[in-house]
């Protein structure tokens, strides 16, 4: 029979015993169709590694951005720089600062940088950055650009301002307040031109009016009594707006919004896993778009660990980079489309990656993938399990003599619902060529309650199909 489920999302309760769904390092994608292999109307794709590109600075990669004149800018450490299609890098200049998240904005002919207390621009025809001085400039944790305006908010109160139109310079008159609700501006984001205020209990969304005082006005009906808890959660991707919610009565739901009318899109699971992370204010967010799935990447800094959305499928997995046995959080802090490919920064170090789904390694370190798929009981009566085979494209072994050569499978299984685990299994997956190979555990005893899990490290081409199981109710 089918194992119902193993094809399925990271789903975790308040105790592993109700769920103990974890998909890590794969993806769950449909068959559009539904006419796959046995009925099977999803897999499991296997996420994009990492390959580097260079090392710009020393880190860490706090921001990367392509500018309208197609070029990459990198903010790694206090440095900033202009990177080439080749890679080659013109420094720009230094920051103030040296972490921390930055956020850009350009104009078509100027590029201006925030890191919170200070702001800086560029010029496209220049290979220097200025500072923003003097009163007009408040700071801001984020820029952004419409309608010929640079915008920016004044942090720790509920006051915007905006540049002159065209330019960078400042008025001190241009500015007004979010002043629906009283709380503070904590990010701002524009999407499809209208301009969102996020404060850290509501947010208010405006458009430009024409008026010839203030070009902006507040949308009608448009405050919202959820705000953010996370400023740089905030993320936008396929007409859709993403942010860590929070509001008087909690925080820790993510929300997606298309117009003014925000959804929930997170679990129980997910908001239970977040409930327990503490601090998550300085959680960080990218998106991007891959073979159809748009996803958002959110990750929580104080918990090391990443989640990923995908807007496709409404189903979320995590990622991870695999390191002193352990999953951690993944490697990338940003995200661009550079010159043709999906380029990443390191969160640590000043390195720049390509992700891509014919990486299989993260910069020739392993990817440990996993799936721990959902219980199987029947009634708390016992089940004998005489084999556990995995479908999957066989024979994708390498011709090198390396890791991969010969690929292997492991298993493990939890008969107290997920608090420990079995020895490990192990099982070829065919070298190269060895389309007929048959992965498969046999006499794997008997349970009243099971969990499977399986792990692979290769650097093969592993997606999955789904799970052939034979199992003989005992009825005791």
């Amino acid at each position: 029979m089918r194992y119902p489920g193993f094809i399925g999302p990271s789903y975790t309760l308040d105790s592993v015993n109700i769920d103990s769904q974890r998909c890590v390092n794969w993806y769950p994608k449909f068959n559009e169709i539904s006419t796959g292999k046995s009925g099977e109307q999803a897999s499991l794709i296997a996420t994009p590694g990492l390959s580097l590109l260079a090392t710009i600075g020393t880190g860490p990669i706090r921001g990367s951005f392509v500018a309208s004149n197609g070029f990459l800018y990198v903010v790694s450490g206090e440095k900033a720089f202009h990177v080439d299609k080749n890679y080659s890098t013109i420094f720009l200049g230094n920051l103030r600062t040296s972490t921390g998240q930055v956020d850009f904005a350009d104009n078509g002919s100027t590029l201006v940088i925030v890191d919170g207390d200070n702001g800086y621009w560029h010029t496209f025809s220049s290979f220097i950055i200025t500072r923003f001085t003097g009163s007009p400039w408040l700071g801001s944790k984020t820029v952004n650009f419409v309608d010929g305006y640079f915008l920016f908010s004044d942090p720790g109160t509920s006051k915007f301002y905006i540049s002159s139109l065209n330019s960078v310079t400042l008025d001190a008159l241009d500015f007004s307040f979010a002043d629906g609700a009283p709380d503070n501006i904590v990010a701002t984001l524009v999407n499809h031109r209208e301009v969102w205020l996020f404060g850290s209990d509501s947010i208010e969304t405006w458009y430009n009016s024409g008026n010839a005082d203030f070009p902006f006005q507040r949308i009608g009906g448009g405050l919202i009594e959820i705000g953010c808890a996370a400023p740089f959660s905030v993320a936008k991707i396929n007409k859709t707006t993403l942010w860590i919610g929070r509001s008087k009565e909690g925080t820790g739901i993510i929300y997606a919004a298309q117009g003014l009318s925000p959804q929930r899109i997170s679990t129980h699971a997910i908001e239970y896993a977040i409930q327990g992370y503490g601090d998550i204010s300085d959680a960080s967010a990218w998106t991007y778009q891959e073979n159809g799935h748009f996803f958002y990447v959110l990750n929580f800094t104080n918990a090391n660990t990443t989640w990923v959305y995908d807007l496709t499928t409404t189903l979320w997995s995590e990622r991870a980079y695999f390191e002193g046995g352990n999953f951690k959080r993944h490697r990338a802090s940003s995200h661009t489309f550079a010159y043709n490919k999906h380029t990443v920064g390191d969160f640590e170090s000043g390195k720049i990656y390509e992700l891509s789904s014919n990486n299989y390694t993260d910069n020739g370190e392993e990817i440990r993938r996993m799936r721990s798929a959902p219980h199987i009981s029947s009634d708390l009566k016992r089940i004998s399990y005489h084999s556990f085979q995995i479908d999957t494209e066989a024979g994708t072994g390498l011709i090198a003599d390396t890791q991969g050569n010969d690929p292997e499978m492991v298993l493990q299984f939890s008969d107290d619902g997920g608090h420990t685990w079995s020895n490990e299994k192990w099982a070829k997956l065919g070298k190269i060529g060895a389309r007929s190979m048959r992965t498969i555990w046999r006499r794997l005893g008997a349970s009243r309650d099971r969990v499977f899990r399986i792990f692979i490290t290769d650097p093969i081409r592993t997606n999955l199909i789904g799970v052939e199981i034979e199992i003989e109710k005992l009825g005791s």
